[in-house]
């Protein structure tokens, strides 16, 4: 059953009213548009469309087909243009075509292709590919039937961005509401827009840079779109407001704050990899030269790092309601790596069309952490978001002559269980040391893992007498773990941080709840030659 508002939009008043002149010719000319993928770009002109896992065959983009709203979103936000610009003039001949086609087929409201944040998208995108869509001189008929839709799609936008979607997907509306605005020359417009970002920009970017969705990705996506809205300022030559200038040179730091020794990505909330070359180019264009803060408070994530050696850890609750839908049960989870080879990881996002692999990667089982009776300390509901969560996250940190210290834990447990989390982890000063200590308190009885997943590059085994693990890097070096106060035993993972899912190992710490609690202490300390 349609909602009220879907049978006003779908209405043919309500598309009379967005009706109205549009510029003879757009204001500006974005000419830095993020790059795009060559191969994927003759895949697309060969009539292969894909969004994970899902394909599509045919001449044309499936704009109506039945498929998944986020494989629609995908298509009807025109990310895919970079790629077919990337290609050659193969790729910019489909692009004209199929876009051509979505004018003629596809405006007018849709509840997917309409979708705020699908809005901001695909205005970014037109404008930023305007060249390749219209020419240099930007007066074919495709150019003209594009600005009127650019004219009308806005007008939708500035009722609908403000509200319709919460954390990365409203900036991308918001700021897709300025780039169009300043491509069509609306000062009024625009001015409107900026103060909406303004605000939004206050409301999603916290103090210490870090976005409310607590991802990495949640990261990259705002500083992306954050970039793309003062590329069209840049463009149309208006002084870029300074909370704009501001949100991009805090989020810029806490960017490379999530970032391993081989560029990527740490994979908390959603995250994946990520190449690291797409990451070097936002970096490079936000012009931000802030170094990663080693803590994070208001975002909730702790950062050690000496010698060769990094360790980030998950030391804040969950996101909010309402900026959950990518959030995982990982509270207290690390990731570490040495030099540009990843060691310990969380299992990474999964982006496929299965509900269950999706469940089983937020699961607090996917993540480096304890985990009580096999249940999640955040609980996953039916529909993606979080119910019963960790709401006290107390963290202290502390160094001294080069060693870090941190000192967290969690309440998820103790509406279920009665029980509480704490986590200590402990960097030397050269990063050859990392130690930890888990501790379990409250009622007694539960049976707890603590798990360490390792990268798929990593080769792991148990030494003779159970009491140690013996892990090897791609390099040779390799790293001893030794644990108190459980059972140590090795099982399979599987990792989806790089893609496509991938077999990997993990070491577990099996335990019980004492009546006084139950300590764990392990120590991860690098070996002085490399494993053969």
């Amino acid at each position: 059953m349609l909602s009220p508002r879907s049978l006003l939009y779908g209405s043919a008043l309500y598309h009379l009213s967005l009706m109205g002149p549009a510029p003879a010719a757009i204001a500006i000319a974005m000419d830095e548009a993020w790059p795009g993928d060559a191969a994927a770009g003759a895949r697309l002109a060969a009539g292969s469309f894909r969004f994970a896992g899902e394909v599509q065959a045919g001449s044309l983009p499936p704009w109506t087909a039945p498929l998944r709203p986020e494989f629609l979103a995908s298509l009807h936000g025109f990310a895919w243009l970079a790629d077919l610009a990337a290609l050659d003039q193969r790729g910019r001949a489909a692009a004209r075509r199929w876009t051509a086609d979505w004018l003629e087929r596809c405006d007018g409201w849709d509840p997917v292709s309409w979708r705020a944040d699908v809005m901001g998208a695909r205005l970014t995108a037109w404008v930023a590919h305007w060249h390749t869509l219209v020419g240099r001189n930007g007066e074919s008929g495709l150019g003209r039937g594009l600005l009127a839709s650019m004219a009308r799609q806005s007008r939708h936008l500035a009722r609908v961005a403000a509200h319709e979607a919460r954390g990365v997907k409203r900036l991308a509306a918001i700021a897709g509401l300025v780039v169009a605005a300043a491509a069509l020359g609306n000062a009024a417009r625009l001015e409107r827009a900026l103060r909406r970002l303004e605000r939004e920009i206050a409301v999603q970017l916290l103090p210490d840079g870090g976005h409310v969705e607590r991802g990495p990705r949640a990261q990259l996506g705002a500083l992306m779109t954050l970039v793309d809205a003062r590329a069209a300022l840049r463009a149309l030559q208006v002084v870029v407001p300074p909370a704009l200038q501001g949100a991009i040179d805090r989020a810029a730091p806490m960017l490379r704050f999530f970032r391993h020794g081989d560029g990527g990505l740490a994979l908390f909330n959603g995250a994946d990899e990520m190449a690291s070359g797409t990451i070097d180019l936002v970096l490079t264009r936000s012009e931000a030269k802030g170094r990663a803060p080693f803590s994070a408070p208001h975002l909730g994530f702790q950062r050690l790092q000496a010698g060769h050696s990094l360790v980030l850890c998950d030391a804040g609750p969950p996101p909010a309601a309402g900026l959950d839908e990518s959030a995982h049960a990982g509270t207290l989870s690390f990731e570490m790596s040495h030099g540009r080879e990843r060691l310990i990881v969380n299992c990474g996002s999964y982006h496929g069309r299965s509900a269950s692999w999706e469940s089983v990667a937020r699961a607090t089982a996917a993540h480096s952490t304890l985990v009580v009776a096999d249940t999640n300390s955040a609980e996953i509901r039916a529909d993606g978001r979080l119910g019963r969560r960790p709401t006290q996250v107390p963290c202290e940190r502390a160094e001294r002559d080069g060693a870090q210290w941190v000192a967290t834990g969690h309440d998820g447990y103790v509406p279920i269980f009665g029980l509480v989390h704490q986590r200590q982890l402990f960097l030397s000063a050269d990063g050859e040391d990392l130690r930890g200590e888990d501790r379990v308190s409250g009622k007694a009885g539960q049976g707890f893992a603590i798990r360490f997943h390792l990268h798929p590059q990593v080769q792991a085994s148990l030494t003779q007498d159970g009491a140690a693990a013996l892990l090897r890097l791609p390099s040779g070096l390799g790293w001893r773990l030794r644990a108190q106060g459980a059972v140590m035993s090795l099982a399979e993972s599987i990792y989806l941080g790089a893609g496509a899912p991938r077999k990997s190992q993990q070491v577990l710490l099996d335990g019980h709840v004492a009546t006084a609690g139950t300590t764990v202490k392990w120590g991860l300390r690098r070996e002085g030659k490399a494993l053969s």
